[in-house]
């Protein structure tokens, strides 16, 4: 369960990278009524989404030269520096070394063994997502990769996770559950995926895809689609975990919704 208590490895931060800053904030307060706070010139553009006064993710401008437009998933560390060289020993690459943001903390970008990027947060005056695992913020992070065994074995290195396998209801293989180091079963907060489990998205080559929370799944693709947004896995139901789908924005940064069993209504 993905709470706002952050430890070693738990996601505690979200930012988008998009052509237009503008249009984005258009779509994604249209969606999931968020907020976009610009920061100072200092910041050099970037701003947050809010939700209800507290912030559920980072936002800026990425040309089409720098990157494709795309959701990037961070990781709590009491060291960048430190996990820059796990990872590096670990077989992935430092792509974006660890710098300062202001009085904020400390990041920085890695790629893993199977070649996905994602980033890691030290949190000094940010300490993190205000808002998570309630709607229309982060609840859930999968990882596509090419060989789970692998990509267990290289975070596990880095930050320490565990994993664990859940059977699918019905049969039909297993889930790898990924959780912190020493938190047991309340410390899941995403999975590993095999890479070719959903043509859409092993298309994209691997990459980590985050899940928001919603209060229905079918009208919150509904208005992606309005909104003009893209259905790219039509929503599936799955016992125990709840319905879900995924999508993607008008410049083609993909995530999830879904509407989990266990969540409240409303």
């Amino acid at each position: 369960m993905l709470t706002t208590g952050y430890v070693t490895g738990s996601p505690n931060w979200l930012d988008l990278g998009t052509p237009d800053l503008d249009r984005a904030t258009t779509f994604y307060q249209g969606l999931f009524g968020w907020d976009f706070v610009p920061g100072g010139p200092e910041t050099g553009g970037y701003g947050m989404f809010m939700l209800d006064g507290k912030s559920v993710a980072g936002a800026m401008t990425v040309t089409p030269e720098q990157a494709k437009s795309s959701w990037s998933v961070y990781f709590q560390t009491p060291d960048v520096d430190g996990t820059a060289k796990a990872v590096e020993q670990a077989g992935g690459a430092v792509p974006f070394p660890p710098m300062d943001v202001l009085d904020f903390g400390r990041m920085g970008g890695f790629t893993d063994r199977g070649g996905a990027y994602f980033g890691t947060w030290q949190p000094k005056k940010n300490t993190g997502l205000g808002a998570v695992g309630v709607p229309r913020s982060l609840c859930w992070a999968e990882l596509y990769t090419p060989d789970v065994p692998a990509a267990a074995a290289f975070y596990g290195r880095v930050f320490g996770w565990e994993t664990h396998q859940v059977a699918y209801p019905g049969g039909g293989g297993s889930y790898t559950l990924i959780r912190t180091k020493g938190g047991g079963e309340d410390a899941g907060f995403g999975g590993l995926v095999p890479l070719d489990a959903v043509a859409t998205q092993g298309v994209l080559g691997p990459h980590w895809l985050p899940y928001f929370e919603v209060d229905d799944c079918d009208a919150t693709v509904a208005d992606v689609e309005r909104l003009g947004g893209k259905l790219t896995l039509e929503p599936m139901e799955m016992e125990g975990v709840g319905k879900f789908a995924d999508v993607a924005d008008p410049y083609g940064a993909q995530f999830a919704v879904i509407k989990s069993a266990d969540s409240s209504e409303g």
